[in-house]
């Protein structure tokens, strides 16, 4: 097995969580390499749920785990979150776990800025997490972040703080008529927390390239959903940071040789969370019962996920953008007790097929889905340990899924445990 790299071929809130943990077993380090505390990855072990929102889900396993470069860290978060998986159990010690010293950290401003936007916009809103992830990474894109590497030199720190504290307050009083923050409280807040999270801090491109160097198998786990992706996805309606599977090197500190299997994963029907177009999305009882039957709230936010049919178009635009060499399909016993269930193979704008996914948001909002109708299999799949056991009916809904986007099946998940997991092709 080569190193793999696991991407959400939606808009997130795939399942990629178990599979990572799944997958995890298999490899050495995990590593995640873009997004910051916005995305939530649920796993389910031994009966018990355990939610990751920064550390990768390889740590459930006892893997080693990194944190890239490539993401935005929010350090009070990380505490927090490692204070949690300890309480369950869980070694987050400094020889598990690592944050790249040129990790971009997610300040108190940023998290201001972030809501105070959302506050101003009202029903034009994008529908952020609030959590500071977009100013963050803007920061970033202009030079002005605070990164891991500066906390390790506090007199840096300090004076990084007090200058871009000048700029941001008055962003935050002149233009959102907010309250300002204080540079002393927010430098002392950090160096609190300092002693504690220096064992953590590295050069984490040096530890994985002298892994590969060492026949270590590495997963790379990425967050959010391709369609969510900052230059292909439904922009506005996306996340800050490149989600596609080639951002999986940068993000990490490495090459894109390294990265040999590539694995999308697919929920079974479509779902999304806050803001932006769908075009399979339902309104009827149909929604609703996937919405309920699929226990569709997000991991992060707690918010309500919208429902719909799964969407071809969709997933060839993700296909082709991440070398997908293999999917995953989750949730598919969610679809047990449906009478029948719609593929949208293509959708129709102003009476014109449309078969690639629109760069245009206003012409994404006019396409209608153009559904091919398969009959349901009307039986109990969550008890199935292989895919021979699957029903026909349910194996031609898969198999047309592959012919439609021209990528394999690999693994088939029925319920959000590890042993709900039908190996159709191993990937290790």
């Amino acid at each position: 097995m080569g190193n793999i790299v696991v991407i959400g071929t939606q808009w997130g809130d795939e399942g990629k969580g178990k599979i990572v943990d799944l997958l995890s077993e298999h490899t050495d380090y995990v590593i995640r390499f873009q997004g910051g505390n916005n995305a939530g990855h649920t796993m389910v072990v031994n009966g018990k749920e355990i939610i990751s929102h920064l550390i990768p889900s390889g740590i459930i396993q006892q893997k080693k785990c990194f944190i890239g470069n490539g993401v935005v860290v929010d350090p009070m978060v990380l505490l927090e979150e490692m204070n949690y998986l300890i309480e369950n159990g869980i070694n987050v010690s400094p020889d598990m776990l690592k944050v790249s010293d040129r990790a971009h950290m997610i300040m108190p401003y940023h998290k201001h800025i972030d809501m105070a936007r959302e506050t101003k916009k009202g029903k034009n809103k994008i529908g952020t997490t609030g959590r500071g992830i977009g100013p963050c990474y803007e920061d970033r894109a202009t030079r002005r972040g605070i990164r891991f590497c500066d906390l390790l030199e506090p007199d840096v720190f300090a004076q990084k703080v007090e200058t871009i504290l000048d700029e941001k307050n008055f962003y935050l009083t002149k233009y959102f008529n907010s309250d300002p923050l204080d540079p002393q409280e927010v430098i002392q807040q950090f160096l609190d927390i300092k002693e504690r999270l220096t064992p953590y801090i590295t050069d984490v491109s040096v530890m994985l390239h002298e892994g590969i160097k060492s026949d270590k198998k590495l997963l790379f786990e990425g967050a959010q959903g391709t369609h969510l992706d900052i230059e292909h996805g439904t922009y506005p309606f996306v996340t800050s940071s490149s989600t596609a599977s080639g951002n999986a090197a940068c993000g990490a500190g490495g090459g894109p040789i390294h990265l040999n299997e590539i694995i999308g994963i697919v929920k079974a029907y479509t779902t999304r969370v806050g803001a932006g177009p769908f075009p399979t999305e339902l309104f009827d009882e149909t929604g609703e019962t996937l919405q309920q039957t699929g226990s569709e709230f997000g991991a992060t936010t707690g918010r309500k996920r919208r429902c719909g049919w799964l969407d071809m178009v969709m997933l060839r635009h993700t296909a082709r953008l991440n070398s997908l060499t293999g999917l995953v399909i989750t949730k598919l016993d969610v679809l047990d007790d449906l009478d029948e269930i719609k593929i949208c193979t293509h959708y129709s704008y102003k009476g014109k097929d449309l078969y690639d996914f629109p760069a245009s948001i206003n012409v994404l909002k006019e396409c209608e889905p153009v559904y091919e109708t398969l009959p349901g299999w009307k039986s109990k799949t969550s008890n199935l340990l292989n895919f021979d056991q699957l029903p026909q009916i349910a194996q031609d809904y898969l198999a047309r899924i592959e012919q439609l986007v021209e990528v394999p099946i690999k693994i088939v998940s029925v319920g959000p445990g590890r042993e709900a997991t039908i190996i159709k092709e191993s990937v290790f």
